[in-house]
């Protein structure tokens, strides 16, 4: 991603934000530095105006990601009072079908913020509440557009899924992505095939015939239009049984949604 394709605001949106902290701005300030540092490897400094430190809002290409920037608990949440009925057809589920709680989320595999949900978050929710049969998790693809591997890699995942095999590709292109470290995250459809021959037991003969057809390019295209509709505006968009949960939050804010549906 180019400077240039990136405008930068940061505005005080308490409504968005809670446990803040007394911190200085000049800590805060460093945090934003941290935070494009380490995921677009570019110095934000040239961007940021004094004292403008609560929430930093990436307008690009007309899509918006929001992503705190106070780290640990303080971190700033997104976390929508409104539920929304989000529908699904035949998208890969991870957990038991029949469990109380759903999680729809629509995700980009080219999205570093998506690669720290699933580094994160995600690794505890499948822990806590997937594996022990408490939720499910359904993935839904929003590969953005400035993301140019985002939609093949979306293409490999569900060929794979045709064989049994999607959360293992789901898990083998964010490992592979975390590889770019905090340079600029490209890859391409070679890349895409490589780390499909990495996956056990996929026949890539089946695998190459559906990934080179575009077999599932309709599908993904109506999760996109299904995003859009339900006012998904940047990835990771997580639904907790419709109620939206948006960016790369701490574990503690998906557990305080899901938990309340448990009690």
């Amino acid at each position: 991603m180019k400077e240039k394709d990136i405008q930068i605001e940061l505005a005080v949106q308490k409504e968005f934000t809670h446990n803040l902290d007394d911190k200085p701005d000049l800590d805060r300030n460093e945090n934003v530095s941290k935070f494009f540092r380490f995921f677009y490897g570019i110095d934000p400094s040239k961007f940021i105006l004094p004292g403008a430190i609560l929430v930093a809002a990436i307008l690009v290409s007309g899509s918006i990601i929001f992503y705190g920037l106070n780290s640990g608990s303080n971190r700033t949440a997104l976390v929508k009072e409104s539920v929304v009925d989000v529908s699904v057809d035949d998208d890969p589920v991870l957990g038991d079908p029949k469990a109380k709680i759903t999680l729809i989320e629509f995700s980009d595999f080219q999205c570093p913020f998506c690669r720290a949900f699933w580094s994160g978050a995600f690794q505890q929710i499948k822990s806590e509440y997937i594996d022990t049969g408490k939720a499910r998790l359904i993935y839904r693809d929003f590969p953005l557009s400035f993301h140019p591997g985002a939609m093949p890699a979306a293409e490999g995942a569900e060929c794979a899924d045709d064989q049994g095999k999607f959360w293992e590709m789901h898990d083998k292109i964010f490992e592979e992505q975390a590889k770019f470290g905090s340079g600029t995250i490209q890859f391409s459809e070679n890349d895409v095939r490589k780390w499909a021959g990495q996956i056990t037991g996929l026949d890539m003969s089946e695998w190459s015939e559906c990934f080179d057809s575009n077999k599932h390019a309709s599908e993904i295209n109506k999760d996109i239009a299904d995003g859009n509709l339900y006012g998904v505006s940047g990835t990771p968009t997580v639904f907790v049984n419709g109620k939206p949960i948006v960016g790369a939050l701490p574990f503690s804010a998906f557990k305080a949604e899901i938990d309340k549906l448990i009690k």
